[in-house]
């Protein structure tokens, strides 16, 4: 009796209803990648990296080679299984492992524990997303929201494999990186056509709901999300829909902003040493006070999805800081990974961001692409451009556009009246810093407390000189009732100070307090002496002017 011919890995031979590059939908309403069934490709993809990972944990452990970085394991699956490899229901299949011992290497830097690794892509099905965009690539998330496998196409696939000595180069040096983490590249044969796959961090856990997604590159040419994507459920906006709809841009904590802004320097300049181009940086935004109640749901769904041990700098917040400060307790959305930050309206939103595409190289077809385009439109804003300019674009875009530092409100000042204090151009120019973003200083003219001396400040450390001169500036001064007293020409020479108060606490000065300081008044005290301190408030030394903005 002849047996019935299994079903091919291939699926449905039928013309596929829709395309979009490989990505396609069979009668059935299954997505296709290469004329595979999604089905058939999660399973072989399955297989392989078990049998994979398996057989690596035999080789012993060893420091990387530069001839591991072309390695490439290849094994047969057929249907009905062999001495090495199960049977299965898919079709034969060949599946190959590239640089296993590299992407051993790569795991292990990240905590990745091969079991764990295993667990999470093998023990469950593979979860199709429904967003995928509008690359023609598939995408998988593991059941525990660990991982993201992509299909890649080949010159991607062969760029990366170019890439890993650099790559590895980098991570040594450095594993605070937006960059994506690549774990394993992989590729499933079958009948004549390869399906090649990249296991990647997750950058947006699906246990967060996100109000917003962006992806962002810094141009503005086309950079408009279409209306088939605005009618998505989460549609990826891009750089003029942010621009248009976030003006003020989000507001990071100092030192966020300040770790975020090297990171994405030091990840450019690394992109820009391999020639890698027309990258994004994909934001995910999860506002708090919008989510309400369902922010504290999700938690505990992502504690307890967190008890495997999670790769290590692969959320928001630890790529730009690394380990967590402190030993206290973290929040309930500090679990989440994001970087906490606020919007314009006061609103805190959780930031989940990384870089994305980076397998792109300025090859020949994207300096025509960028030729044809520059002749077309203006070159410098379309998203096809040399590496240099397109990293230099992109930083200046992320870190004054996108992200950006909180600024204290400052009361207005006049150019033209109460700026000069003496001869020759020159300003005492008075600033405030170091108050949080909620608080915002008074302008007392009137109000004078001389209660608190020149020494008492000093003493605390909230007063400090600085040697910077601000020419014909004139004075932006975050308090007009704080203003030098008594400076004549002869104190003022060409390296005269600015007087900068410094408030480290809110408890270091009362903001009402009016202070008059002089130069003869800190030399006495640094002398010991007694000083004798005299208040004396805006209104005696600068006409009443209007301080309407």
């Amino acid at each position: 009796m002849e047996r019935a011919p299994l079903p091919s890995i291939s699926g449905s031979s039928q013309t596929n209803k829709k395309t979009m590059g490989h990505r396609g939908i069979d009668p059935t309403g299954e997505t296709t990648y290469k004329k595979t069934t999604s089905s058939a490709l999660k399973g072989a993809i399955q297989l392989g990296i078990t049998h994979s990972v398996g057989s690596l944990s035999q080789k012993p452990e060893r420091d990387v080679l530069m001839q591991d970085f072309e390695v490439v394991e290849s094994i047969f699956f057929p249907s009905q299984g062999s001495n090495s490899t199960p049977g299965h229901h898919h079709g034969d299949f060949k599946f190959k492992t590239y640089a296993p011992i590299a992407f051993r290497y790569f795991r292990e830097m990240f905590g990745i524990r091969p079991d764990d690794y295993l667990y999470s892509l093998c023990n469950e099905p593979l979860i199709e997303l429904s967003n995928p965009g509008a690359s023609g690539s598939i995408f998988y998330v593991s059941s525990d929201d660990e991982f993201i496998i992509k299909t890649v196409q080949h010159k991607e696939a062969e760029f990366l494999q170019t890439l890993l000595p650099g790559y590895f180069m980098n991570l040594n040096q450095n594993m605070r990186t937006l960059l994506p983490k690549f774990y394993g590249l992989y590729c499933v044969q079958a009948e004549g056509k390869n399906i090649r796959i990249v296991v990647m961090n997750n950058l947006l856990p699906s246990a967060v709901p996100m109000h917003l997604k962006f992806d962002l590159k810094g141009s503005t040419h086309k950079r408009r999300a279409s209306p088939k994507e605005r009618a998505k459920d989460l549609p990826t906006y891009k750089d003029l829909d942010f621009m248009q709809d976030m003006p003020e841009g989000i507001f990071l904590e100092s030192d966020h902003y300040n770790a975020l802004c090297r990171t994405i320097q030091r990840d450019c300049r690394v992109l820009q040493s391999f020639k890698i181009m027309d990258y994004s940086l994909l934001m995910g935004i999860h506002n708090l006070d919008r989510a309400g109640e369902e922010a504290s749901t999700a938690v505990p769904d992502t504690q307890k999805k967190a008890q495997g041990q999670k790769p290590l700098y692969c959320t928001a917040i630890e790529s730009i800081q690394g380990e967590s400060k402190g030993n206290t307790s973290p929040q309930p959305y500090e679990s989440m990974g994001g970087i906490p930050a606020f919007n314009s309206k006061g609103e805190k939103l959780l930031v989940f961001i990384g870089i994305i595409d980076i397998l792109q190289s300025y090859r020949l077809v994207k300096k025509l692409e960028h030729s044809w385009k520059a002749l077309l439109h203006d070159g410098d804003t379309v998203s096809v451009h040399r590496p240099s300019f397109y990293a230099d674009r992109f930083q200046k875009f992320m870190c004054n556009t996108v992200f950006k530092k909180p600024t204290l409100k400052t009361s207005p000042s006049k150019k033209s009246r109460g700026g000069t204090v003496g001869t020759g151009g020159k300003k005492s120019n008075i600033s405030v810093s170091g108050l949080s973003q909620q608080q915002s200083l008074p302008v007392a003219a009137e109000q004078t407390q001389p209660q608190q001396t020149t020494a008492q400040l000093c003493s605390s450390g909230a007063v400090s000189l600085s040697p910077d001169t601000q020419g014909d500036s004139g004075v932006q001064t975050a308090r007009p009732d704080l203003l030098p007293q008594h400076l004549n020409e002869d104190e003022i020479t060409s390296s005269s100070a600015d007087t900068t108060l410094s408030a480290t606490s809110p408890g270091s000065f009362q903001p009402s307090n009016t202070v008059a300081l002089s130069r003869s008044s800190i030399a006495a005290q640094s002398s010991g002496e007694s000083l004798d301190v005299e208040a004396i408030s805006f209104s005696e030394i600068v006409p009443q002017t209007s301080t309407s903005e």
